[in-house]
């Protein structure tokens, strides 16, 4: 069976790497981060950013900005080729360490904020005796509701941090949140 020709490869390595720009962008990240990274990762050598940019047609501000967010994130890394004088990069190949970082980062740090506004919100509503009973009952409801996103968000903080720690996830909690079965 032939090898396929390197435009093949280029052609395949391109699509995934636009698929993979696609999923960063629906996960919030700029599109271009996610080719540049998925390029670099299906890439068996360090590239530079002239290198990158010319292969997925973006400027060089585009390329240099792209760069220095992926370093911040520590999903590239600077590498040196011996004999060249400009900079190359290369992907962290280990994709659990790079997701468990976002998640860490990111979604967990959002989790924890929520749960602090959620107490805080709930603290200004306490129930003072001497309030007309409709506005009792309002309070009331909306601290009802604040309480389930509270519990809601603490569940979320649990399953998170069990699944970042590697441990058996157990999403039965959220079970109590499911919605009753619409009337036929």
């Amino acid at each position: 069976m032939s090898q396929p020709a390197a435009s093949e490869v280029q052609s395949a390595q391109l699509r995934v790497a636009d698929m993979i720009g696609g999923m960063m962008e629906f996960w919030g990240f700029k599109r271009n981060m996610g080719r540049v990274w998925g390029i670099l990762y299906l890439h068996e050598k360090a590239m530079s950013a002239d290198e990158l940019r010319a292969l997925l047609s973006v400027s060089a501000g585009t390329m240099s900005t792209t760069l220095q967010e992926l370093q911040r994130w520590k999903v590239i890394r600077k590498t040196w080729v011996p004999g060249e004088r400009r900079d190359y990069y290369e992907a962290e190949t280990n994709i659990w360490a790079m997701v468990s970082r976002v998640f860490r980062e990111r979604e967990l740090n959002e989790i924890k904020t929520s749960i602090q506004v959620f107490r805080e919100s709930r603290d200004t509503l306490k129930v003072e005796e001497d309030k007309r009973p409709e506005d009792l009952e309002h309070i009331r409801f909306v601290d009802a509701r604040i309480k389930q996103l509270l519990e809601l968000a603490k569940i979320g903080e649990s399953l998170l941090d069990g699944m970042l720690a590697g441990a058996s996830i157990d999403s039965s909690p959220l079970a109590m949140f499911k919605l009753p079965p619409e009337d036929e």
